[in-house]
C-alpha cells in the first residue's frame, strides 16, 4: 500500500510525543528515505552503474540511551516490540523485521564501534515489499540512531557499506550498494548516477517539466526468498566461465557487448541472456545520464522502455502485472517511458510523465489496470528528496 506522506515537521512532533509516552524521556530523531531507480536494474551487484533518487517516503527512528546493554525496539509499522541484547546478536536470518535492527547493531559492533543500550521507536511510511527500498531506509536510520546515542560519528559511506553487509548476513538478501548509498547521499531535486565499483557519483538535476510516477501492481515481492539471490549467483557463474577467455575481468561490469558476443559459446543460452541484460543495461545508464543532463526526455523514455524489455526477456524478473502496467502506460499520451523497478517478481513500475498529464495518467492507469485485473493499482508522484539526516539538523552530513 502506498500511504500519504506526512510533513517532516508533523512526523517529528508525533514521534517525539509517542516516544515520551512509551519511554518517559526526550529522544533524538533520525530519518532515512526510500528511493526509486530511474534506470540501472540488477547492475549494482555486478559492479556497474545505476541511477537512483531518494523520495519523500522515509523511515524515522526516535532514540535515547539506556543504562544497560539492551535495545528495546518498538515498531509502529508492525505494532510490535522486541528486546535485543548487544551481547547476543549473532545468528542466521529469522525472517522477522528485527533482523534489520539486529544486523545493523551487530555489524557496527563487529566494525569496532562501541554501542550502548538504547530505546528505539521506529515509524516508517516507505511502502514495504514493492521495490522502494524500505529495508535500506530502516537500516540507515537505525545506524544513525545507534551511533548518535553512543556519541559516535560514523562516516556516511561507512554507514552505507555496513548496512549493506548487515542485509547480506542477517537478512539474507545479497543486495548491491545502491539502496543504502542513495539513502545516505541523495540531494533534493537530483538523481545520482552512481558507479557501484568506485562509488563515484554525478548529480543530475531532474527537469521541472516531468514527474516520476510510481504504480504499484499490488503483488508484493520478497527479495530474500531465493530468486533475487539466484540471479546474482547466475551472474557470478557467468563471470567465472568468461574468465577462461577474459582473465582480466572480475565482474560483468568489465564485459563489453562485443566481448560477450565473441565468447558467448562458453555460456549456456540462459547465462548469455543474463549477461546481455547487465552489459546492455550498464550502457543504458551511461547514456541516460547524458540525455538527462541534456534534458532529452524522449530519449530517456526510450531507454526506460528498452530497460524493461531487457529485464522481461533476458533477465526474466518481470511478471504479467508489471508488463501490463508498462504496456498500459506506454499507450498513454504524455508518458515518455515506463519500466519495472526494483528487484522484480512483483512490486512497482516507474513512469516518466509530462508534468501537465500526471493527474490524467494516474486516474486512467488505475482505471485500466483495475479493468484488466480486478485489482486497484495505487499510484504516487515521487519528488527527488534529500538523503538521511538527524532532525531537525542534517546530522549525517556534520
Amino acid at each position: 500500500m502506498i500511504s500519504r506522506v506526512s510533513s517532516p515537521e508533523s512526523t517529528a512532533d508525533q514521534l517525539d510525543t509517542q516516544f515520551r509516552h512509551l519511554f518517559g524521556t526526550k529522544a533524538l530523531l533520525f530519518r532515512a528515505p526510500g528511493r526509486i531507480n530511474l534506470i540501472g536494474e540488477h547492475t549494482d551487484y555486478n559492479e556497474g552503474f545505476v541511477m537512483p533518487m531518494a523520495i519523500g517516503f522515509s523511515t524515522w527512528v526516535a532514540a535515547a540511551k539506556r543504562e544497560d546493554r539492551a535495545l528495546e525496539v518498538c515498531s509502529e509499522t508492525f505494532n510490535e516490540k522486541i528486546v535485543l541484547s548487544l551481547d547476543s546478536l549473532s545468528g542466521p536470518p529469522r525472517k522477522h523485521w528485527g533482523d534489520f535492527v539486529r544486523g545493523v547493531a551487530a555489524t557496527l559492533q563487529d566494525a569496532g564501534y562501541s554501542l550502548v543500550g538504547a530505546n528505539l521507536l521506529i515509524h516508517g511510511d516507505v511502502p514495504v515489499g514493492i521495490g522502494m527500498s524500505s529495508s535500506a531506509s530502516l537500516e540507515v536510520s537505525v545506524a544513525l540512531a545507534l551511533g548518535a546515542v553512543a556519541g559516535i560519528s560514523i562516516p556516511p559511506l561507512e554507514i552505507a557499506m555496513l548496512c549493506q553487509k548487515a542485509e547480506h548476513e542477517f537478512v539474507g538478501t545479497r543486495c548491491g550498494i545502491m539502496d543504502h548509498f542513495a539513502a545516505c547521499f541523495s540531494i533534493a531535486g537530483h538523481a545520482l548516477m552512481l558507479d557501484c565499483r568506485s562509488l563515484e557519483y554525478r548529480l543530475l538535476a531532474i527537469p521541472s517539466d516531468v514527474e516520476m510516477v510510481v504504480c504499484n501492481t499490488g503483488v508484493r515481492h520478497n527479495l530474500a526468498d531465493g530468486k533475487y539471490n539466484l540471479r546474482r549467483l547466475e551472474c557470478e557463474t557467468a563471470v567465472k566461465l568468461l574468465q577462461s577467455s577474459l582473465p582480466e575481468i572480475r565482474a560483468l561490469r568489465d564485459v563489453g557487448i562485443d566481448d560477450l558476443e565473441k565468447y558467448k559459446s562458453c555460456l549456456s543460452e540462459m547465462l548469455y541472456r543474463r549477461c546481455r541484460h547487465v552489459v546492455t543495461e550498464n550502457q543504458r545508464v551511461i547514456t541516460a545520464a547524458n540525455v538527462l543532463q541534456s534534458r532529452d526526455k524522449i530519449r530517456l523514455g526510450e531507454l526506460m522502455k528498452q530497460s524493461h524489455a531487457s529485464l522481461r526477456d533476458d533477465y526474466e524478473v518481470s511478471g504479467k502485472e508489471l508488463d501490463l502496467l508498462v504496456d498500459l502506460a506506454s499507450s498513454m499520451q504524455g508518458v515518455y517511458g515506463a519500466r519495472m523497478m526494483g528487484g522484480g517478481f512483483g512490486g512497482c513500475t516507474v513512469n516518466l510523465v509530462r508534468a501537465g498529464y500526471v493527474s490524467t495518467f494516474r486516474e486512467e492507469i488505475a482505471r485500466m489496470y483495475a479493468q484488466e485485473t480486478g485489482v486497484s493499482a495505487e499510484t504516487c508522484m515521487c519528488k527527488a528528496a534529500q538523503g538521511a539526516s538527524g532532525w531537525p539538523t542534517e546530522g549525517i552530513r556534520s
